[in-house]
């Protein structure tokens, strides 16, 4: 499973999506974090950032493995944004 980090920019956004919604928004970043499954695209001009679409909400995202000293490698999913899909692209 991949560790998953919040911008504090991300964390705003899923605090202003109604809880229901915002529920089912950390139940993909979750599924997404541990199986790799989710509708993920990624994103042309920006460099590594991809888009796992959640109903009409967007989450911005970048994967990236850093290495422990002990050897061992442990990916991580940096979430940077949550936003409607009205605004997600602009």
């Amino acid at each position: 499973m991949k560790r998953i980090v919040f911008s504090e920019q991300a964390r705003a956004d899923i605090r202003a999506i109604p809880q229901p919604i915002a529920m089912n928004i950390l139940t993909a970043i979750h599924r997404l974090a541990e199986t790799g499954a989710g509708r993920v695209k990624a994103l042309k001009g920006k460099s590594g950032e991809k888009r796992l679409r959640v109903g009409d909400y967007r989450v911005r995202f970048t994967e990236d493995a850093s290495a422990e000293p002990i050897g061992k490698s442990e990916e991580t999913l940096r979430v940077h944004a949550v936003t409607n899909r009205k605004e997600a692209y602009r």
